[in-house]
């Protein structure tokens, strides 16, 4: 895990970006594009219960933990949001890198879900929330049959929350279509390093 001693986010610091949307859209996938493309960005990194995918590191993809580490994360305020995700692991931000991040002035994006973005916004109201949208339900679906990743019964619990996820669009300020990665990573990156970015989308 990271250091989570907090470091103060000085007045008038970098805006932190918040990317969310439903399941399978491809928020991984658009993080790991920018994390590749524009080192300049920083990216935070989640804890979670869940055991590592094929080809997941710990401490780049995820900070892989048991239900005990996790715990205390969340009793001791070291998490900046934490939620039970598809009623199975737990996700979380550690909250020091993302101050210490803000307070260097550096861009920053948090890649999490909808009840995490919900709790970030309770706590950092002056972040910007962006919304990453399939192109289509057709695509989404296609999306996440497509990855393999998952139990035909774990599809299913995923695709009923994507169906909340979808209709939670409202709540952002500004949504991207996941289209195209590049594109969609791009635009977003846009929104990080122009502060009018936003105004005009």
């Amino acid at each position: 895990m990271p250091d989570t001693t907090a470091t103060p986010v000085p007045p008038g610091g970098r805006r932190l970006v918040v990317l969310a949307g439903p399941t399978a859209v491809g928020k991984g996938t658009v993080a790991a594009y920018v994390r590749e493309h524009h080192p300049e960005v920083w990216l935070s990194v989640s804890a979670t219960t869940r055991p590592p995918r094929p080809g997941e590191v710990d401490g780049q993809h995820y900070w892989f933990v048991d239900d005990e580490e996790f715990a205390r994360l969340e009793d001791e305020g070291l998490l900046l949001e934490s939620a039970v995700v598809h009623g199975r692991a737990c996700y979380g931000t550690p909250r020091a890198p993302v101050e210490e991040a803000l307070a260097q002035d550096r861009p920053a994006m948090l890649e999490i879900d909808l009840q995490g973005a919900r709790q970030v916004r309770a706590a950092m109201p002056d972040a910007l929330f962006v919304f990453l949208a399939p192109p289509s339900w057709e695509e989404l679906v296609h999306r996440l049959v497509g990855r393999g990743t998952e139990t035909e019964e774990e599809r299913e619990v995923r695709l009923a929350t994507a169906r909340t996820e979808l209709a939670a669009v409202q709540e952002f300020d500004v949504t991207i279509v996941n289209d195209d990665v590049a594109r969609a990573a791009e635009e977003l990156v846009s929104l990080m390093v122009d502060p009018n970015a936003a105004k005009d989308s």
